[in-house]
């Protein structure tokens, strides 16, 4: 898993800090918003997350510790939205090739 620079994770993590401060002080301006919004889904795509909440707590989780630390957390979490097959076995398909 590629992990990016703890640098890039700290400037991204304390611009969309920055705008939810700006963004919960004027909640009805729009650019405001957007910005935050567009702060949020950059810093989702920097750590992996689906929402803007779990990005910035990653990122966090991931600033405080060591690489090696982060990735082991990760791989220990349970796994939200992982399918579980349900239903009867499926059969082996054998090729023609390996009779």
């Amino acid at each position: 898993m590629l992990l990016p620079a703890k640098a890039e994770v700290a400037r991204q993590l304390g611009r969309y800090r920055a705008w939810e401060r700006v963004m919960l002080a004027s909640p009805a301006d729009r650019s405001v918003r957007a910005t935050f919004e567009d702060s949020g889904y950059t810093l989702c795509v920097l750590m992996g997350k689906r929402c803007a909440r779990e990005a910035a707590d990653a990122a966090e989780r991931y600033l405080r510790s060591s690489v090696g630390a982060y990735l082991r957390e990760q791989d220990e979490r349970p796994r939200a939205g992982v399918a579980v097959r349900r239903g009867p076995p499926t059969a082996k398909r054998h090729s023609r090739a390996g009779r």
